[in-house]
């Protein structure tokens, strides 16, 4: 390969003209790009950036692993952006092609989510999680909670003589951890599951699970579980639409309101997920899709499905409304649109460390749409 252009390669790789070495060399373009700190690069340091990362996999007697960060069906005329740490292409054809770094138009900058929460007790009690020191921050009658030094919350279940596991039974206490838009918390469950709690989301649960047959939670927004295995207690997730059932497994719920589907993914174990109406059984790498009350399945993208729990946007073909949603959520803004975007998808990945600048800057250089921050709100200016 003579000129080791990336947008030339990842044309040879959407029209499957690519060798097995440029193929290589998209998949390390994607996995380097994807790091956090990485500025803008000119066209001609692009070009070398590109020649180097060539060289060393020439070097390389075997191809490297790397974590998974592009996508085979990138459209033919796709374009690369690197920008801050991330990486966008428009899957559609760009004329003319736009410089490399196109600034929004900002009066303030919006910081990312943050780590925090707000939890409810079932005395009614509420504790913003940030603000609650590290060490035992409640009790309960069968539990205490603490704070981790690292930001978590978890649960540890007291031992109960038996006269007092009845008592336990009938008064169930039910705690409940809500997520504010621009905020985020993990909670581990006094079995050992630990959740993820997206932006914007409310996760209800007993207090513990003891002398409980079932490990019944509930579920508004999104969460991502590693459930622990217990296979005489199942654990049953509980939407406004759909139930999941699960004895241990690692899996992800997006169960937003303003979204058109509830969608459940599956990593690792099986899990059935059910409606009124039916029931499906998911394998690993499969999701559900649960709209205008038909379930149904299909290959799922995990890695896009649980980007937002390992600190990324990743879109694949995504629905423009659908990531100004998700960006709305974590950053707690609105964004005003003026609605002529319906047929716009977009494909890439971008730190959701980063400042929302950085984020509205890599949909800039699509060319398509341009934004205006003006304090709390974003405004799609074309």
């Amino acid at each position: 390969m003579e000129k080791k252009d990336i947008k030339k390669v990842l044309d040879k790789v959407s029209a499957g003209t690519a060798t097995p070495a440029e193929e290589q060399t998209a998949k390390y373009w994607l996995h380097y790009f994807s790091k956090d700190n990485i500025p803008v690069l000119s066209e001609d340091e692009l070009n070398q950036e590109t020649e180097a990362i060539y060289k060393s996999l020439m070097e390389q007697k075997a191809p490297a692993k790397v974590k998974r960060l592009w996508y085979p069906a990138v459209a033919a005329a796709c374009l690369l952006v690197v920008i801050g740490g991330g990486l966008f292409y428009y899957n559609q054809q760009i004329s003319p092609e736009p410089k490399a770094a196109i600034v929004a138009n900002t009066i303030n900058d919006v910081a990312p989510a943050q780590n925090t929460a707000t939890l409810t007790l079932a005395n009614g009690k509420k504790i913003i999680l940030s603000d609650a020191p590290t060490g035992l921050i409640a009790e309960q009658t069968n539990v205490s909670i603490f704070k981790t030094a690292d930001g978590k919350l978890a649960y540890k279940a007291k031992p109960l003589k038996e006269d007092e596991q009845k008592t336990a039974i009938e008064n169930s206490e039910l705690n409940s951890i809500t997520t504010a838009r621009g905020q985020q918390y993990q909670v581990v469950l006094p079995d050992g599951s630990k959740i993820w709690l997206n932006a914007a989301s409310t996760f209800t649960f007993p207090a513990t699970f003891t002398s409980l047959k079932q490990r019944k939670v509930e579920l508004v927004g999104e969460a991502y579980f590693e459930v622990a295995k217990d296979k005489m207690h199942p654990f049953i997730v509980k939407t406004d639409k759909q139930e999941v059932e699960v004895l241990g497994t690692h899996f992800n719920v997006n169960s937003y309101s303003d979204e058109d589907a509830t969608r459940t993914t599956l990593l690792e174990g099986s899990v059935k997920v059910s409606n009124h109406n039916e029931h499906k059984i998911l394998q690993p790498g499969e999701e559900s899709l649960l709209a205008k009350n038909n379930l149904s399945v299909r290959k799922a993208d995990t890695e896009g499905a649980v980007a937002w729990k390992n600190g990324d946007f990743i879109f694949n073909n995504e629905d423009f409304g659908s990531i100004l949603r998700q960006v709305a959520r974590w950053y707690n803004v609105e964004i005003v649109d003026n609605g002529n975007h319906k047929n716009l998808h977009l494909s890439g990945t971008v730190s959701r460390s980063k400042n929302i600048s950085v984020v509205l800057k890599a949909l800039e250089v699509t060319g398509k749409v341009k934004f205006k921050i003006d304090g709390n709100r974003v405004i799609v200016t074309e």
